[in-house]
């Protein structure tokens, strides 16, 4: 695994990670993603794949019974507290659960590391109830072309994107980017509809003038921007997220 140099000593990708949701643009990502994310009068049943440093999970268990899978130990020793389960595992974990298990499933960039999704969706379709939703994040590519060469002045990095090149994370290794149609169409194969699409992060991640980004009103006011721009198309198709939530078909 790679590492930089801090004074502090060796510090690995996923500690960069760690450190990065920490930060303003870190944490707009999240106060963003929270406000999309299904509501409920009453506590539901969660299950977040792939929960990373638990960030999510610890949001939601506030109010409903949340399930966390993660995989990564060391990810796992930098995760969030809070009154989640927390299973050491992935998407094998998934088959562990009996059908209909859950009212909500969600699995935020998780599925562009994965090759092979369509038995993973499956999998989400099955566990989750009748009515109930699952919320997927993933990379958009025009975003993603935004980001590699405006924010990282990558132009060759964006052509190659443009090419259908995968790309490599540092923390999480091979990425790629597979489509909101496609992923809709394996969803509704298995009886999930596509209730609404959001774009996360269609302006705050360009700007590289990290100092101003500090400053409350910075904050309140692009966050504000990213909140109404998040479900007009033009924007969206710029965001470097897309948040997909599906709901299963009652009948």
């Amino acid at each position: 695994m790679s590492v930089t140099q801090s004074s502090a000593g060796p510090v690995t990708p996923v500690q960069q990670y760690r450190r990065t949701v920490g930060e303003p643009w870190g944490r707009m990502f999240y106060d963003l993603l929270f406000s999309q994310l299904p509501a409920s009068d009453r506590p539901m049943k969660i299950l977040d794949v792939g929960a990373g440093f638990c960030i999510t999970a610890a949001h939601l268990a506030e109010n409903n019974d949340v399930t966390a899978l993660e995989p990564s130990e060391e990810m796992r020793s930098l995760r969030v507290g809070g009154r989640y389960r927390l299973i050491e595992g992935g998407t094998e974990k998934l088959y562990e659960f009996s059908d209909s298990s859950f009212d909500m499933v969600i699995c935020h960039n998780v599925l562009d590391y994965i090759p092979e999704k369509s038995e993973i969706l499956k999998e989400f379709c099955r566990v989750v109830k009748k009515g109930g939703s699952v919320s997927i994040v993933k990379h958009n590519l025009a975003g993603r072309v935004f980001g590699a060469a405006v924010s990282g002045d990558d132009p060759k990095t964006a052509l190659a994107l443009l090419d259908g090149k995968d790309s490599y994370a540092n923390s999480f290794g091979k990425r790629s980017i597979y489509s909101d149609d496609d992923l809709s169409e394996q969803m509704a194969a298995s009886g999930m509809r596509l209730e609404k699409t959001y774009g996360i992060r269609s302006f705050f991640g360009l700007s590289q003038n990290n100092d101003i980004k500090y400053t409350d009103e910075w904050y309140r006011d692009m966050l504000a921007l990213e909140m109404r721009v998040s479900e007009m198309p033009v924007y969206m198709q710029a965001a470097y997220f897309h948040h997909l939530i599906f709901r299963k078909e009652i009948s």
